[in-house]
């Protein structure tokens, strides 16, 4: 059995690797996505204009190291309940929720839905958010793809801190998806105590569903950020926020917060800020990452599919006041799959104040400033993770840096 999981794994990874380099599609990751704008001209935005390529930092100044805390069957996540200081979740695309109390994994998972997930490629069970009240409701939601290939957003309710209530599972979205690639992956409190979904374009190369795809498609819950309160109410498996900023219009969903995203496999909010970065997965040229202040993001248009990147991808489509990214990255340089990291808030770490994220394929760890509209100081750190699929915080704020070859690793003072 050891063996069989072993190859899967491996197959997974080859799998996810072949799509990176796809002159048609290059999704990359267990699950990326994006949303809709106007058409734009050609004088909109220069074709990517690349900044500096990441200076290197001296051995001596890159204090982090990475500590394994375990090792998993294809890991894509970590997250942590609010207060809760002993204890690590990690999900697994397979199925499963496994736990790490005090640093030792446990045999038994959290949560095991194994039976109503289909993974590999960008499929499966893709993350698991808490709800803020998680130690009086003990509520938990998980974002996952179903037997028919669509997307699900499930609550659970978990009895005892490390179990899930057998029976307890309430469907609140499900998405329909006609491609088994571009998912989204991601689903996260925000600070606003609101969940926050980050969805794929529908898959396929070019956004090709529809007449100008579902990112720009204000009509569509794909290519998008959706913003929920995932709690039933009047009648509905989960309520739309009154401040969301297409509530009313007409022949617009309600859900969406922002739009324009290919594939938004990991986003973060810096919980000293709340400002937010976007980890958007690009088409065969370029990987972004876009950033905006605290309720920035509201309404806000990333500029997918008249935009790879800053790069044009469908010329005579516009989108006119789009965010653009403040970093991208060329397939050119080895890059493949953007993976978006998370805000460095960990008092111990030199890389404290900084935005990390990687890339699937190069496992170079990297680092910003993120301000103003602008990422400054760009650089390389000495940390590498092979098939570098996720990041994550626990309770504390201590950062963890995700292999899909199974590794999960803690980034610790050296």
């Amino acid at each position: 059995m050891a063996g069989m999981a072993r190859a899967v794994v491996a197959l997974m990874v080859i799998a996810l690797a072949a799509s990176c380099g796809s002159g048609d599609d290059a999704a990359g990751q267990p699950a990326p996505a994006q949303s809709p704008a106007p058409p734009a001209t050609a004088t909109e935005t220069p074709a990517a204009a690349e900044e500096p390529a990441p200076t290197a930092v001296p051995a001596r100044a890159a204090r982090p190291r990475l500590k394994r805390v375990g090792r998993f069957d294809a890991p894509v996540f970590v997250t942590a309940p609010p207060g809760d200081r002993r204890r690590q979740f990690v999900v697994e695309q397979g199925g499963r929720v496994m736990v790490i109390r005090d640093g030792r994994t446990l045999a038994e998972p959290f949560l095991d839905i194994r039976g109503q997930v289909t993974a590999g490629g960008e499929q499966g069970l893709l993350s698991l958010a808490f709800a803020p009240d998680y130690a009086e409701s003990r509520r938990f939601y998980v974002y996952f793809t179903d037997g028919a290939g669509d997307q699900r957003i499930v609550e659970y309710r978990s009895s005892g801190a490390e179990r899930t209530r057998r029976g307890s599972g309430r469907l609140v979205l499900r998405m329909d998806d006609a491609e088994s690639n571009h998912n989204g992956g991601l689903l996260m409190f925000g600070p606003d105590d609101l969940l926050y979904v980050g969805t794929g374009d529908g898959g396929g190369a070019g956004d090709r569903h529809g007449a100008r795809g579902n990112a720009q498609d204000l009509g569509s819950l794909l290519g998008k950020i959706l913003r929920i309160d995932p709690r039933a109410g009047g009648g509905r498996p989960y309520r739309i926020p009154d401040g969301n900023p297409f509530v009313g219009r007409s022949g617009a969903r309600g859900e969406i917060y922002a739009y324009g995203l290919r594939n938004p496999w990991r986003f973060a909010f810096d919980r000293a800020t709340g400002d937010l970065a976007i980890g958007d997965v690009g088409q065969g040229e370029y990987e972004e990452i876009s950033y905006v202040a605290r309720g920035e993001g509201r309404g806000a248009n990333f500029g997918w599919r008249p935009y790879e990147a800053r790069a044009r991808y469908a010329p005579g489509e516009r989108a006119p006041g789009h965010v653009r990214p403040v970093i991208a990255r060329s397939h050119a340089d080895g890059n493949c799959s953007i993976t978006g990291g998370v805000f460095v808030r960990d008092r111990r770490l030199r890389l404290r104040g900084r935005y990390i994220f990687g890339d699937f394929c190069r496992g170079r760890i990297e680092s910003a400033r993120l301000a103003g509209g602008r990422a400054r100081g760009v650089a390389s750190t000495a940390l590498e993770v092979s098939s570098l699929s996720s990041f994550g915080e626990d309770a504390r704020g201590r950062v963890y840096a995700i292999s899909l070859d199974g590794p999960v690793y803690r980034i610790v003072p050296r």
